[in-house]
């Protein structure tokens, strides 16, 4: 009996092994990586400090609105620099679980239904563990409470703490920092304010969309309509747009979003407005009033003059907050200041392709603004009467859809540029820094963290291919295949057309050299590729040195299908 049960349980641990999950890949010999996100990319919990109950406040579905008023509402402290929850026995923290990882990976881990509206860094996590990283060894996630300033001495040490702990964790080995977004402003603070502990632990800083100099479009239509954190049929079950707006006007972090006044941009973003001029005879002229970033603040000004709202039955006012202004713009002295260490390299990925509001337009010469303080009702009139509208006769909803710009008054047009939808790629290559690369991708601002594209750059980058071969610039010139080709000709398309621009700055100059004729004119080669009915062409130009920059352009991939 005794050998019949041995034979029994070995065999059962056979089967057990048989069935086991392989164990995932590790690579020994990477370097740690630390996840920055941007801002509300972090999960925050509220802790009674009565009780020692801790709830999820960011981001949730059922009760989601009403936690966020309650417990995220808050008001800021100039003598400090941080915004106190209203409420006081509220204390809002960061998970640490998979040291840091869950904070920032699926927003809220609870949601079966419409995932992707808050996944955040997940594909980018299971992207890394397939290269070998390992959480707690080689990867770690750093979240923050997104509504305080960039500059915050409280996160600003926990990052210093982080970095420490990582460096320890790894054996020694110095960070990769990868952030997004707003994580990049931040960054940029420690390193200009812990430059000597960021010299110590950190080996790259990888920036994606970073806003360096602002995202004026976003801003703008921020301070006077507030955000969506999720556009389309998701935007129902997150928080509604007055109760976040009513919460950025008290945070730091949105104020340090503005545009920044000392940078040259090459399309100036402005605040217009259609208004009714009476003149001395008696009649009037409609005119579109244009303020540039400093006159804009007078708007945002008369704008929230009566803004209120309501909490515990208390009407609390919540005007345009100057001394967030000031506090907001002596960090942007200091992120005007930074310098990346000498042993420290800094990439920049920025997006492109996607039309970014840049120039914000309220009015038109019909409906002009009569009222700055019916700005910020806008969006909120222009919501309820398409509601109300949709539930009338059929007759008005057919006069709706017949005259689709029946109510664009009623909400903000804008002026766009070239970006990833939310910062313009003018405002996310002015870093300021010494670079080795800058690369413009095709991507939407959250989008682009999901991109395959990137996780190859970063893959390069991080030294994770283990192949001495691989060239970005190389790698970045990708022609359709025969299957998308095919996907052109089912659409209908004719043609499609895009350009892009890659900036890599090395210390090689031969290796430089050989990219550039003789005489020193562009280098400029084509691929094309040919297939039944369908064509597909690049063309590279590569750029004479310049200061030790090799300026690279891919003028044009276009497609043709005979449809």
């Amino acid at each position: 009996m005794t050998i019949l049960l041995d034979e029994i349980v070995q065999s059962l641990e056979l089967w057990l092994k048989m069935i086991r999950k392989p164990q995932p890949y590790v690579d020994p010999n990477l370097d740690p990586v630390l996840l920055v996100p941007g801002i509300a990319g972090s999960v925050l919990n509220a802790v009674d400090e009565e009780t020692g109950k801790e709830e999820r406040v960011w981001v949730r579905i059922l009760g989601a609105d009403y936690a966020f008023r309650t417990k995220l509402w808050s008001r800021f402290d100039p003598a400090t620099g941080k915004t106190e929850s209203l409420d006081p026995k509220t204390k809002i923290v960061v998970p640490e679980d998979r040291y840091g990882l869950h904070a920032i990976d699926a927003l809220d881990p609870d949601l079966v239904f419409g995932q992707e509206a808050v996944y955040y860094f997940h594909d980018m996590i299971v992207e890394f563990i397939k290269w070998g990283y390992q959480e707690g060894k080689t990867l770690f996630g750093f979240g923050y409470d997104f509504r305080q300033s960039n500059r915050l001495k409280e996160t600003l040490d926990r990052l210093a703490a982080k970095l420490e702990e990582i460096y320890n964790a790894s054996g020694g080995k110095k960070i990769n920092i990868i952030s997004h977004s707003m994580g990049g402003l931040l960054v940029k603070c420690f390193m200009c304010l812990h430059s000597d502990v960021f010299e110590k632990y950190v080996k790259n800083w990888i920036a994606i969309a970073a806003p360096f100099q602002g995202a004026p479009g976003y801003v703008t239509s921020t301070f006077l309509n507030g955000m969506s954190f999720v556009d389309g049929w998701e935007s129902n079950f997150f928080i509604s747009k007055w109760s976040f707006h009513q919460l950025l006007i008290e945070c730091p972090s949105i104020y340090e979003l503005m545009a920044c006044l000392d940078f040259q941009w090459e399309h100036k973003p402005l605040l217009e407005m259609w208004r009714e001029r009476l003149h001395a005879d008696g009649n009037s002229q409609m005119i579109l009033e244009s303020y540039p970033l400093a006159e804009s603040v007078d708007i945002f000004k008369g704008a929230l003059a009566n803004n209120t709202f309501n909490y515990n039955g208390e009407d609390i006012p919540l005007p345009y907050n100057m001394e967030i202004l000031r506090w907001a713009n002596e960090t942007r002295d200091i992120l005007s200041r930074a310098k990346v260490p000498p042993q420290v390299k800094f990439y920049n990925i920025y997006g492109v392709n996607l039309e970014t509001p840049h120039t914000v337009c309220y009015g038109d010469e019909q409906t002009p603004v009569t009222d700055l303080q019916q700005l910020r009702y806008f969006q909120v009139i222009y919501l309820l009467l398409w509601v109300l509208l949709m539930h009338l006769v059929d007759f008005t909803r057919r006069l709706i859809f017949s005259n689709p710009n029946i109510f664009l008054p009623y909400q903000p047009r804008y002026v766009c540029v070239d970006g990833d939808g939310t910062v313009p790629a003018e405002s996310a290559m002015a870093d300021g820094l010494r670079a080795e690369a800058r690369v413009g991708v095709p991507g939407e601002h959250r989008g682009i963290l999901c991109e395959h594209h990137v996780f190859r750059i970063l893959k390069h980058w991080l030294k994770a291919d283990h192949d001495p071969y691989y060239n970005p610039l190389n790698d970045y010139v990708v022609l359709p295949t025969a299957f998308e080709m095919e996907k052109h000709k089912e659409k209908g398309f004719e043609v499609t057309s895009l350009k892009e621009e890659w900036e890599i700055i090395t210390d090689n100059r031969d290796d430089n050299r050989k990219n550039i004729a003789a005489d020193g004119n562009p280098m400029v080669s084509s691929i094309s590729v040919s297939q039944e009915g369908a064509e597909a062409c690049a063309t590279v130009t590569v750029y004479p040195q310049n200061e030790g920059k090799q300026h690279v352009e891919l003028n044009a991939v276009s497609v043709s299908v005979d449809a």
